[in-house]
């Protein structure tokens, strides 16, 4: 049976192929979880204002990440640790410590877009980048200081 893939599939191929795959597979698994459409002339059309749509969307995305970015070069956050001797923090600043200061500053951002480089286990500045969307990356200064 041929079908149209609705979805990037990773044992199959990209959106829009035309592939052809056993008639239980494509009826049982792949029309049901709307990852591929059977391959009619009524489905290509819906399949390319699917992709108008989806494309729609991640531009907004994207500028909405862009603005986003634009407004987190400007922020720098403190983060207040305990320290020991030689100004050791006891343990490190996590992504997590990262994520509670900027939603203190009105940014509420998921603790696994920020990449932190090295762990962070003294006192300095530091420059984190994070990860806003698959093509936009934004980066903040972030201040570790004697509590």
């Amino acid at each position: 049976m041929k079908v149209i893939l609705r979805q990037n599939y990773e044992s199959l191929g990209q959106i829009g192929e035309i592939v052809d795959v056993k008639d239980g597979y494509a009826r049982n698994f792949l029309i049901p979880r709307k990852i591929a459409y059977a391959a009619l002339k009524g489905n290509l059309r819906a399949l390319e204002e699917e992709k108008k749509t989806v494309e729609k969307k991640r531009q907004l995305e994207i500028q909405a990440a862009e603005k986003l970015s634009a407004e987190l070069e400007k922020v720098s956050v403190t983060i207040p640790v305990q320290v020991g001797e030689e100004d050791k923090i006891f343990g490190s600043v996590t992504t997590q410590m990262i994520a509670d200061a900027l939603k203190e500053k009105g940014y509420d951002l998921d603790k696994r877009k920020i990449e932190i480089e090295e762990p962070i286990k003294s006192l300095g500045i530091y420059g984190i980048s994070i990860k806003l969307h698959q093509n936009v990356t934004s980066n903040i200064k972030v201040w570790v200081v004697r509590e």
